[in-house]
């Protein structure tokens, strides 16, 4: 396991968080697959980052690889919504989402 300060905990947790809302989406959507995936993308790029000690090596390259999933679905998200973005369940998932990507250029391994 990687050595633990506050902002990778916050980190997990916004992963965690986002994972969570992902999983609700795809169970109050008929037809939520991509979101039930894009939940289980989360929880195992989080894991692989901090939690699987076999991965310690690539780190750096586990933490670049969560940095752009979530960037993708950042941008995903205002692509498949265009012009209904302005939902407060959205715009708060894509604020978690953009902290998750600042704390992660800010992590180093």
């Amino acid at each position: 396991m990687a050595a633990m300060n506050t902002q990778r905990w916050i980190i997990v947790g916004l992963g965690l968080a986002t994972a969570v809302i992902h999983f609700v989406l795809a169970f109050a959507l008929s037809g939520g697959t991509i979101f039930l995936l894009n939940g289980l993308g989360y929880i195992a790029l989080v894991a692989a980052l901090y939690f699987i000690p076999q991965l310690a090596g690539m780190r750096g390259l586990v933490r670049w690889g969560l940095l752009a999933y979530t960037a993708v679905t950042f941008v995903l998200y205002f692509i498949m919504n265009w012009p209904d973005v302005w939902g407060p369940f959205g715009l708060l998932t894509k604020a978690i989402e953009l902290v998750l990507i600042i704390l992660l250029l800010m992590d180093r391994p």
